[in-house]
């Protein structure tokens, strides 16, 4: 056991979350998002008891941001036409900002096919049971 690791950063994730070097990408995707076809040939996490913005908190006390890209966090953008609204987006901007002095300015978006084909580049894609919509979240990895 070690000390002050929250508990929703399991083994299996902070195996990865090392083994990631400086400018690897990871997913953090929704109780909707298609992690294992994305996934496919990489570690899939899955954490379907747990919502993304809590996972977010944990994994940003250890996992440093991308300071030589000007948004090293991506959201998917809602597609044109649908009415759903995304609360969850201010929650991240304000955990990312709590980690990183860029703020909400780390944050960027990509049209949802954009976010799939840039997820199939990441390094490994954690499933959550997150029951927002529009909640994915791509993390690409700094230096400490």
């Amino acid at each position: 056991m070690l000390k002050n690791i929250p508990p929703i950063l399991i083994p299996e994730l902070l195996k990865v979350m090392s083994e990631m070097g400086h400018g690897d990408q990871i997913v953090i995707g929704d109780g909707n998002f298609p992690a294992e076809s994305i996934g496919r040939g990489k570690p899939v996490i899955r954490l379907d008891s747990c919502g993304v913005p809590e996972l977010l908190d944990a994994m940003l006390q250890f996992f440093p941001l991308d300071p030589y890209v000007e948004q090293p966090v991506t959201l998917m953008e809602v597609v044109p036409g649908d009415p759903v609204e995304t609360p969850i987006w201010g929650e991240y901007q304000a955990t990312v900002a709590k980690y990183d002095n860029r703020g909400s300015d780390a944050v960027g978006h990509l049209e949802r096919f954009a976010f799939y084909e840039q997820a199939k580049k990441a390094y490994a894609v954690i499933a959550t049971g997150e029951k927002a919509l529009y909640a994915n979240i791509i993390l690409q990895k700094g230096v400490i």
